[in-house]
This record gives structure tokens, sequence and C-alpha cells, in this order.
């Protein structure tokens, strides 16, 4: 069992230290939890426009008090941030362990709409150690994509997990694909959306924790929330991916309308 705190939380745009003290104070305050996860771009906020100023790197100095608050805590982190690379920022999630070091980092790949003018895409899905979990980690818009979480869970996920900035009028989307990815696997899935309007764009909440049998065990509104929930370990031998992917067929056979028909 893991204990998740979820931070559905409107950032401050381009607030980089208010942010992260906001969220470095919520990990102190909540000691019972073994992992704590803030949405999509939290630190600097959803402002496309704003990617490259905003833009921080995953070990510099405006990150530290969350390391800070992580160790002393004994809470693994999970953040979104625009991160400062060569090139353009990539829309990354930072994962950050129990002990305050850098766990890894995960660069969406899947950047929906405008994103791609501001973003560089990641080329890989991210799998990482923390609390005790092997996380898979997403990003918003990947979330709509069963082949990433599958890719995710047959790497050994054990917990899916969406950071998300997910917005107005899209909200069903993710309430769906959010709890088909984990019936999808038979793997818990953490969503944690941001709440609030930032750059003319209002954001719809819906923050959940989502059982292995893709059933809601805990949901936040469409306002600033935070969630404690237990998150149960996924039953085992239940027929998941790990168990079925030996027994499938190695091709798929394409057969055309006139052959099928017996023509």
């Amino acid at each position: 069992m893991t204990v998740a705190l979820l931070a559905q939380l409107t950032p401050a745009p381009g607030d980089i230290e208010g942010n992260v003290r906001r969220a470095a104070g919520l990990v102190a305050e909540h000691p019972e939890a073994d992992l704590a996860v803030f949405p999509e771009l939290y630190v600097g906020g959803y402002d496309l426009t704003a990617a490259r100023e905003t833009a921080v790197e995953p070990e510099g100095p405006e990150l530290q008090p969350l390391r800070d608050a992580a160790r002393e805590a004994r809470t693994a982190v999970l953040v979104g941030f625009s991160e400062r690379l060569d090139g353009p920022p990539a829309n990354s999630l930072l994962a950050i362990d129990e002990h305050g070091e850098l766990a890894g980092i995960h660069r969406k790949s899947a950047l929906w709409g405008e994103e791609s003018r501001a973003f560089s895409s990641g080329g890989a899905m991210t799998v990482v150690g923390v609390a005790g979990r092997r996380a898979g980690l997403m990003v918003c818009y990947e979330i709509e994509f069963p082949e990433l979480a599958r890719a995710l869970a047959v790497a050994g996920a054990d917990l899916l997990v969406t950071a998300s900035a997910n917005m107005e009028p899209y909200y069903d989307d993710h309430e769906l694909s959010g709890r088909a990815r984990a019936l999808d696997n038979r793997v818990p899935h953490l969503y944690v959306n941001r709440a609030g309007a930032e750059a003319g764009i209002t954001f719809v909440g819906g923050t959940r924790a989502i059982g292995a049998d893709g059933q809601v065990l805990a949901q936040a509104g469409d306002g600033d929330e935070v969630l404690v929930v237990e998150v149960p370990d996924p039953p085992a031998g239940d027929g998941g991916p790990t168990d079925y992917l030996a027994n499938l067929p190695a091709s798929v056979a394409v057969v055309s309308g006139d052959e099928s028909l017996g023509g």
C-alpha cells in the first residue's frame, strides 16, 4: 500500500520561487505520504510563450527547497516543469526520491497543439523507482494513447502516474482515458490535473486515484484541492500485461475484404 498526496493546485504564472515553496510546504505538512504528485508545468505555469523564460535545470537551485522537503519528510515527489536544454526546453516530469535525490526525468513525447512550437519532444517513455514502486510516468496528452501506458506496464511499471494540465472542453477525454489505462493494464493510476486559469485557458481539475480495476478510489472537484489516498498494489497473477504477452501471436495477419468473403 502506498500513501499518495495528489496536489491539484493553481500555480502562480512565472512565480517559480513561490510555486516551489508552496509544494515544499505541502510535502512538509504531510509526512505520512510516501509519494507526492504535482501537475504538468506546475513549477512555472502553463504559458507556452514563457516556456523558455520559466525553464530551470533539474538539479538547479530553484528546485532545491523541494528536494530538501522530500528528504526531510522521506517523501518521493513528482513535479512538472519546463526543463532547460541547449535548444528548446522540454515539458518534463521530475522524479525526486525520498532521499531528496534526482531519480529520473520524463520528457513529454506526445506534445499537444501549440506545445510543439514551445517544447522539444521526448524520445522515450520512463519507468522510475520511487516510494518502493515502479512508477510509469506520463504527461497529460500521453494518457490518451493506450500504447504508451502499455509500454510502461510491459516494462514493469506497477503504478501509472499522469501529471496533467487538462483544460476545457476535454474533461471527459481524461476521465475516460485515466480509468481505461488502469483497466487496460491492471495497474493503479494516479492522475493529477491542475486547477484555475492561465493564458486564456480554463483548467478542469478532476484529479483522481484509480484502482487496477478502473474504479475511482478518490476524486477532486475543479478547484484547488489536495487528496491523500491509499493506493493498493496491483493484484498479482491476474492476467495483466506481463502474464499474458508471452502467449500472444508474434504477428498479425491482414486479410483483404475479398479474401475474407471467400472471393
